[in-house]
C-alpha cells in the first residue's frame, strides 16, 4: 500500500518555533511563501520510520479521531511565533487536548559527542590537526557508525515501537522534534474521552453519581459542639473550597460505561480530575509491551535501559506566577506549602486531590502526629518545671553539695588522677534531679498511653478519610513486575531452555498465564541474594557497635590523656562527653546515607517481583540499620556505661593502663540526656531540614548545568519555557525519606523519654516546621508523583506499633537501671530510719583500704593528707573490715531484686492499660460506621430509581408512536453523546445523553 501524502494543516497560534531551525517535509512540497504549516504524517501501512511510527491528520478546530496519533510540529523558523498566544502549557499546541502525562528521553544523532553539536554546525577535524568547523560534517555520510550510535539506534526503535504500542492502546501523542545534534526530547501523552471510560472502568475508579446527600451529626449535642468548633477554628483553616461544604457527600459508584446515566457528566474534559488522568495513563503505560526492548513490560524497564530518561504527569502550571489565574498548585503553595501559613490547619482534601491518596495519607499522619505531640509537650514541660521547683528540698542532691560531709573518693584514674572530694559534683548532681525525679516515671507511663491513643486515633482517622476519600472496599491492584525481576527470569529460561524455546521468547514478548506461573523465581534462585543480605547486614550492624567502642575508646584515651595536665583537669568530664557525642553524630549522619544505599542495593540483590514487595523489605533494612545506627550510642549510655568498671583494686582495663569509664557522681541519666538531645537535635536540624532544603535543589541546579552544556535551551526557550521543561529539571525522592525521618523521631520521643521529658517539645518545633519544609518541597521542588490509591500507610503502622510496645520495655529498663530511683525507693522504705532519704548517699557509696591499691596506680604527688586511709566508691560492696570484703552486700541484692519487680510490673501495667486503651476505642468510629451502612441504602433507591427513570423514557416514545416503536427504543443507546469530542455509536454516548436530559 503506498504511503499517503502529508496533509497540510494551518498553523494554530502559539505553536513552538523551538522545535526545529529550519523546516524539514517527508514528501509533498513545502508551504508557501507567509504561510506556516503543521506537517502531519499519514498512517504508514509497515515498518516504524522517522520519529512518527504513525500519525493521522487532526482538525483544526482540535477534534480528534479514531486515528489520532504522533504528531511532529515541524515549523520554519523564518516566521515568529509568539509563545504568549498559547492559551494553556497544559495542552497540546492545537490548545485542545491536555497533556496528561509526558514521557522524556536524551537523543544522539549519529557522530555527534556530547560538547561537540549546536544547532548551527557541527565540529570536526581538520588536515592540520586543529579543530575547525565544518558545515558538512553533520550528513549522514560523512560519518562511520561506532558503538554509541548503534546503540542510539536500538533506543530510537524501541522507542518508536512503545509509541506505536501507546497508539493502539488509544492513547494521543506530540512529540518534539530531533532538531540538534544532540538534546532533549518530550512526548506529550493525552487520553481522549474513551480511553479514559475504558481504563476507569478497568481500574474500578470510584466516582461521584449525581446523588448527593447530608452527611448527618451524632447528636444535638455533637452538633452544638461541632458549630462551637467550628466558629473558634475558622481563622485556623486554609481557605480552599474542598473545607466549605464538608457536610455533603456524593454518592460514589465504580465507573461502569453501561451505566452513564448515574453520573453528572457535564463535562467529558474535566469529569476525571488530572490526578485520575495522570494515574489512567500511567497504568497504560506499565503494562504497554515493547518486543525490542531487554524487557517486556512497561515504562519501567524502558526507563531502567535508558530508552527513556524520565516520565512523570505535569503540575498544573506555575506556583508563583504572575495573574489572577488560580490552580490548585498555586492554592496549595498559597493556604500550605508556605511558612507564613503554619498555623493553618492542612488541606488535606486539596493535597489527596492533587498528589493523590498515599501523598495525603501521610500528611494526615504527620498533622495527626503533630498535633498529637502538643499534649505530650505540655506533660513534659510540666515534668521539667516539676524538677526545677523541687531542687532545693532534693535531700541526696544536699547531701553531696554539703562541704561538711568530706566524702574523700577513689580517683578516676591511675597515677595522674588524685582523690577528690564528693562536694565538687555538685553541680551535676543538682542538674540530674531535673530529668531524675518521681515525675519521669508518671511521664514514662503517659508516653506509653500516648503511643497507643495516637495509634488508635490515627486508625480512627484513616478510616474515616478512606470513607471520605472512597477507599472503603478498594481491591488491591494487580502489580506489574519489576524489571530487573523480568531480567532475572529471562536469563534463568534462557540458561535452562534449549534454543528453540529461546528463540521463541525471542519472537513472543508475552506468554500465556500458565507459563507466567512457571517462569518464577524460586528460593533457591534468591538464595545467593538472602545469604549476601544476612552476611551484609549482620556486617553493619557489627560495623556500628565497632565504631561505637571506637568513641568509647576515644573517650577513655582522651580523658586520660587530659587528667595529666593540671589545667584541663578540672573540665575533663565536659570535654570528652561533649566532643563524644558530637563525633557520635557526625558519623550517625555520615552511616545514614550510606545505610541508605547500602539498603536499596540489598534489596535489589533480592530481586523482589513487585514495587510494593521492593518498597517493603527495603523499608525493612533501611529502619534497621538506621535504628541501630542512631541509637547504638544512647543504648550504650543508658544500659553499659558504668556497668563493667570493676571496683578499686579489680578494675576493668579496656588497654593497658587504660580504665573502663564511669558514669558522673550524679549517675548516667544527665549524661543519656545530653546524649539524646544533642543526637536528636542535630539529626532533626542537619539531616531532616539542611539536607532536605539543600539536595533538591543542588539536584535542580546540577541538572539546569547539564542542560546548559549540552546547548539545549535558546533564548526563545529559556524566555517561555513549557510546562514540561519547567517540571524536567525538577526530582522526585519519594515517601520512604520522609516517613524514616519521622519514624526515627518517634523512637527518640518514645524509647527513652524517662531521661530526656523535653523531646516532644522539641519534636513539636521540628514538626511545625517539618510540615511546611515538606509541603513546599512537593509542591516547589520535585515532580508531580503519580497518584497512588491505598487504604492505608502500610508496613510503616507496623513499624510504629512495634516501637511503642518496644519503648514501654525500654523505660521500664532505663528508671529501674539507669536513675536512682528504686535505690531511693529501696532505702527510704528499707534502710532509712525516719522514713526519709536522709542518709542515701551515704547509703550508696562503699569503702576502700587505699593500702589495697594495685602497685603503680596509686596517685602522684597527692594534695590529700596522709592519713587518708579509706575512700569511696559508688556500688554495693561489703566494707573491707567485713568477713567477705569487697563482695556484693545485701543492699546490692535487695536493690537488683526490686529492679527487676519494678521492670516487670512497669511492663505488666502499661501494657494492661493500652489494651484497655486500645479496647475502649473503636478502631471505626461510629458515625463512619453508620454512615457507611446508609449509604448502601442510599445508593440502592437511587439505583432503582434511576433504572426506572430510564425505563421510562425508553417506553415513552413508543407509547406515542406504535408504528416506529421499536426505532424509538434503540435510539438512546444510538444516539450521539453531545460532546463533539465522543466517537458516535461508542459506548458512552448513552449514558452521556440520559445524564444531560
Amino acid at each position: 500500500m503506498a504511503t499517503p501524502g502529508l496533509r497540510d494543516i494551518p498553523l494554530l497560534p502559539g505553536s513552538p518555533r523551538r522545535l526545529s531551525p529550519r523546516m524539514v517535509v517527508r514528501g509533498g512540497q513545502g508551504p508557501k511563501h507567509g504561510q506556516q504549516y503543521l506537517k502531519v504524517p499519514g498512517p504508514r501501512a509497515q515498518g516504524l520510520q522517522g520519529s512518527s511510527p504513525r500519525a493521522s491528520g487532526q482538525p483544526p478546530g482540535g477534534g480528534s479521531s479514531p486515528n489520532s496519533s504522533v504528531i511532529n510540529n515541524y515549523l520554519d523558523a523564518s516566521e515568529q511565533v509568539s509563545s504568549e498566544a498559547r492559551l494553556s502549557r497544559m495542552h497540546f499546541h492545537d490548545n485542545q487536548r491536555k497533556v496528561d502525562y509526558v514521557l522524556a528521553y536524551h537523543y544522539r544523532k549519529r557522530g555527534a559527542h556530547p560538547g561537540h553539536g549546536s544547532p548551527g554546525h557541527s565540529l570536526a577535524i581538520v588536515s592540520n590537526g586543529e579543530t575547525g568547523k565544518d558545515p558538512h560534517a553533520g550528513a549522514p555520510s560523512d560519518i562511520e557508525l561506532g558503538p554509541l550510535d548503534g546503540l542510539e539506534d536500538q533506543r530510537k526503535e524501541q522507542r518508536e515501537e512503545f509509541e506505536h504500542n501507546l497508539m493502539e492502546a488509544g492513547l494521543e501523542l506530540e512529540k518534539d522534534l530531533e532538531s540538534k545534534s544532540q538534546g532533549s526530547v518530550f512526548v506529550r501523552i493525552h487520553a481522549p474521552w474513551q480511553v479514559l471510560a475504558r481504563e476507569a472502568e478497568f481500574l474500578k475508579i470510584k466516582v461521584p453519581t449525581k446523588k448527593m446527600y447530608e452527611i448527618k451529626s451524632e447528636g444535638s449535642i455533637a452538633k452544638t459542639f461541632n458549630k462551637i468548633l467550628q466558629k473558634l477554628s475558622s481563622p485556623l483553616k486554609p481557605r480552599v473550597p474542598e473545607h466549605s461544604n464538608s457536610r455533603m457527600k456524593n454518592l460514589s459508584y465504580p465507573f461502569s460505561r453501561e451505566k452513564m446515566y448515574l453520573y453528572n457528566i457535564q463535562d467529558k474534559d474535566t469529569f476525571f480530575d488530572n490526578a485520575t488522568r495522570s494515574r489512567i495513563v500511567h497504568e497504560i503505560l506499565k503494562r504497554t509491551t515493547c518486543s525490542r526492548a531487554n524487557n517486556s513490560m512497561g515504562i519501567n524497564s524502558l526507563i531502567a535501559n535508558n530508552v527513556y530518561e524520565a516520565a512523570y504527569p505535569l503540575h498544573d502550571g506555575e506556583y508563583d506566577g504572575a495573574g489572577d489565574d488560580m490552580n490548585d498548585r498555586k492554592l496549595l503553595y498559597q493556604e500550605w506549602a508556605r511558612y507564613g501559613v503554619f498555623y493553618k490547619f492542612q488541606p488535606i482534601d486539596l493535597i489527596r486531590k492533587y498528589f493523590g491518596e498515599k501523598i495525603g495519607l501521610y500528611f494526615a499522619w504527620l498533622g495527626l502526629y503533630t498535633s498529637f505531640l502538643i499534649p505530650s509537650s505540655i506533660i513534659g514541660v510540666i515534668v521539667f518545671l516539676y524538677g526545677c521547683a523541687t531542687i532545693e528540698e532534693d535531700i541526696p542532691s544536699k547531701e553531696m553539695c554539703d562541704q561538711q560531709n568530706a566524702f574523700t573518693m577513689c580517683p578516676l584514674c591511675d597515677k595522674s588522677c588524685d582523690y577528690w572530694n564528693l562536694s565538687s559534683a555538685c553541680g551535676t548532681a543538682r542538674a540530674s534531679h531535673l530529668f531524675d525525679n518521681p515525675a519521669t516515671v508518671f511521664f514514662s507511663i503517659f508516653m506509653a498511653l500516648w503511643a497507643t491513643m495516637f495509634l488508635e486515633n490515627w486508625k480512627r482517622l484513616q478510616m474515616r478519610l478512606g470513607y471520605f476519600w472512597d477507599l472503603t472496599g478498594i481491591e488491591e491492584e494487580e502489580e506489574h513486575s519489576r524489571p530487573e525481576y523480568e531480567t532475572k527470569v529471562r536469563e534463568k529460561m534462557l540458561k535452562e531452555s534449549d534454543k528453540s524455546v529461546v528463540q521463541k521468547l525471542g519472537t513472543h514478548s508475552t506468554e500465556s498465564e500458565d507459563e507466567d506461573d512457571e517462569d518464577k523465581l524460586t528460593w533457591k534462585d534468591r538464595f545467593p541474594g538472602y545469604l549476601m543480605n544476612f552476611a551484609s547486614i549482620l556486617f553493619m550492624i557489627a560495623l556500628t557497635f565497632s565504631i561505637v567502642f571506637g568513641v568509647i575508646v576515644y573517650r577513655i584515651t582522651t580523658a586520660a590523656a587530659l587528667s595529666l595536665n593540671k589545667a584541663t583537669r578540672s573540665n575533663v568530664r565536659v570535654t570528652v562527653t561533649a566532643t563524644a557525642v558530637i563525633i557520635n553524630l557526625v558519623v550517625i549522619l555520615i552511616l545514614d546515607e550510606i545505610y541508605g544505599a547500602v539498603a536499596k542495593w540489598l534489596t535489589k540483590i533480592e530481586v523482589p517481583k513487585t514495587e510494593q514487595t521492593f518498597e517493603e523489605r527495603l523499608i525493612l533494612k533501611a529502619f534497621l540499620l538506621k535504628f541501630v545506627n542512631a541509637y547504638s550510642p544512647i543504648f550504650y549510655v543508658a544500659f553499659f556505661k558504668g556497668r563493667f568498671v570493676g571496683r578499686p583494686g579489680s578494675y576493668v582495663y579496656v588497654f593497658d593502663g587504660y580504665r573502663m569509664e564511669e558514669c558522673a557522681p550524679g549517675g548516667c541519666l544527665m549524661e543519656l540526656c545530653i546524649q539524646l538531645s544533642i543526637i536528636m537535635l542535630g539529626k532533626q536540624l542537619i539531616q531532616n531540614n539542611i539536607f532536605e532544603i539543600g539536595v533538591p535543589k543542588l539536584k535542580k541546579l546540577f541538572r539546569k548545568l547539564k542542560d546548559e552544556t549540552e546547548g539545549e535551551t535558546d533564548s526563545t526557550h529559556s524566555k517561555h519555557p513549557e510546562q514540561w521543561d519547567l517540571d524536567y529539571s525538577l526530582a522526585y525522592t519519594g515517601l520512604t525519606p520522609e516517613y524514616m525521618e519521622m519514624i526515627i523521631q518517634f523512637g527518640f520521643v518514645t524509647l527513652f523519654v524517662a531521661s530526656f521529658p523535653l523531646a516532644p517539645v522539641f519534636a513539636l518545633l521540628n514538626n511545625v516546621i517539618e510540615v511546611r519544609l515538606d509541603a513546599k518541597k512537593f509542591v516547589t521542588e520535585l515532580r508531580r508523583p503519580d497518584a497512588v490509591r491505598t487504604k492505608d500507610i502500610g508496613i510503616w503502622f507496623d513499624i510504629l506499633s512495634g516501637i511503642g510496645k518496644f519503648s514501654v520495655i525500654i523505660n521500664a529498663f532505663v528508671i529501674a537501671v539507669t536513675s536512682d530511683f528504686i535505690p531511693r525507693l529501696v532505702y527510704q522504705y528499707a534502710y532509712s530510719h525516719n522514713g526519709t532519704l536522709h542518709g542515701f548517699v551515704n547509703h550508696t557509696l562503699s569503702f576502700f583500704n587505699i593500702s589495697q591499691l594495685k602497685e603503680g596506680t596509686q596517685p602522684e604527688n597527692s594534695q590529700f593528707d596522709l592519713e587518708v586511709q579509706f575512700c569511696r566508691f559508688k556500688d554495693y560492696r561489703e566494707p573491707p573490715w567485713a568477713p567477705n570484703p569487697y563482695e556484693f552486700s545485701k543492699q546490692y541484692w535487695s536493690v537488683l531484686s526490686a529492679r527487676l519487680a519494678f521492670v516487670i510490673i512497669f511492663q505488666n501495667l502499661v501494657m494492661f492499660l493500652s489494651v484497655l486503651v486500645d479496647w475502649m476505642i473503636p478502631d471505626i468510629p461510629t458515625d463512619i460506621s453508620d454512615q457507611i451502612k446508609r449509604e448502601k441504602s442510599l445508593f440502592v433507591d437511587f439505583f432503582l430509581k434511576e433504572e426506572h427513570e430510564k425505563l421510562r423514557l425508553m417506553e415513552e416514545p413508543a407509547r406515542r408512536s406504535p408504528g416506529t416503536g421499536r426505532r424509538s427504543r434503540r435510539s438512546p443507546a444510538a444516539s450521539p453523546a453531545p460532546s463533539g469530542r465522543s466517537q458516535p455509536g461508542s459506548s458512552m454516548s448513552s449514558g452521556s445523553h440520559q445524564t444531560n436530559v
